[in-house]
């Protein structure tokens, strides 16, 4: 029996380690050591590279100098500073492992959890998400928000997990090869490889305290993690049908109109006074106005959509893998040659 995979590419290195970097030049040093001690003694090819997204520090230098000393090592610069998710985009472009590995650069996640996750994935894994259970940070300015968004993304997008703010995940090639990631998305990269279908596993990992630098992120970004909630959940519930959503709320918006309406002329018949006495009828056709603009607004993204899935030969399903026997398989290799031919 012959199985045709996804997952049989040949890729250079088996794992790539991808690490966003802004002001980190005290870290960097004593990150790379560690990292670079753990990932030998796993003896697998592997590639580690930093991005640089716009330090205004000492950080590019640091990292130049530590490319320049391992060929493991691979660096990008941005121009300026984009944040993280753009960050973790671009050392993702760059990466050529079959296993992708995300992580820190303040020296908060521990490499030594590395191969611990790498043997989780081993067991058939398509993601491994690391959960800081023992977190190291502040209680009201990241713990309290960091609770509270986990346990308001894990309640929307029913993927159930403790800790989508660690950055410290693995990934197979190819969950995220037509992921793209905006924003502050980087965090919602298990709810869109589970639309895909990916087995997802959950694992504590060490969490450091912070010994140079200090922290990116404030109290700011629970807000921004809540707005591309709302967009992962109608990408990954309703970017194949628009249609439901926006039809479902202009058919809301109509039957409340209708109710305002049928309210009116009620009130006018029992209290003998004309309908416009109330803003009943008002309210009535600004709720039909509304019902139909959302109604034709669903079909306009409704086109949009299947233009977007159409013109790059993408459809509504993702293959975890195909299985033929050994003859089937030579019987399409014949067809194939002889339509060449």
């Amino acid at each position: 029996m012959a199985i045709v995979s996804n997952r049989n590419h040949n890729y250079p290195f088996d794992l790539s380690v991808v690490l966003p970097v802004y002001n980190e030049e005290d870290n960097l040093r004593l990150l790379h050591q560690e990292l670079s001690d753990t990932l030998e003694k796993m003896n697998i090819a592997y590639e580690i590279i930093y991005v640089d997204d716009g330090s205004r520090d000492r950080s590019a230098e640091v990292m130049m100098e530590i490319a320049n000393e391992d060929q493991h090592v691979k660096m990008v610069f941005l121009r300026r500073n984009f944040g993280q998710t753009a960050a973790i985009q671009a050392g993702i472009d760059l990466a050529t492992g079959a296993i992708i590995c995300l992580m820190d650069s303040d020296l908060q996640n521990d490499p030594n959890d590395i191969p611990r996750m790498k043997a989780r994935m081993d067991e058939g894994f398509d993601l491994v998400s690391g959960w800081r259970r023992d977190r190291k940070d502040r209680m009201i300015t990241r713990r309290i928000p960091s609770m509270i968004a986990n346990g308001l993304i894990s309640r929307v997008t029913n993927v159930r997990l403790h800790d989508y703010g660690c950055t410290l995940k693995m990934y197979r090639r190819e969950v995220l090869d037509h992921v793209r990631l905006y924003g502050e998305m980087h965090r919602f990269i298990p709810v869109l490889a589970n639309a895909a279908g990916a087995k997802i596993d959950e694992m504590v990992v060490n969490h450091r305290p912070r010994i140079h630098g200090k922290s990116k992120y404030g109290l700011w970004r629970t807000v921004k993690v809540v707005l591309d909630l709302i967009t992962v959940t109608f990408l990954t519930k309703f970017n194949t049908r628009p249609m439901y959503i926006f039809g479902g709320i202009g058919f809301a918006f109509l039957g409340l109109s209708i109710l305002l309406f049928g309210s009116s002329i009620i009130h006018s018949l029992i209290s003998a006074q004309p309908m416009v006495a109330t803003p009943m009828p008002f309210f009535s056709a600004v709720f039909l106005v509304g019902g139909i603009q959302t109604i034709l607004l669903g079909l306009i993204i409704e086109l949009l959509m299947r233009t977007y899935y159409e013109s790059q030969g993408k459809g509504p399903y993702a293959i975890r893998e195909v299985v033929m026997n050994e003859s089937t398989r030579e019987q399409q290799r014949d067809l194939v040659a002889e339509l060449s031919s």
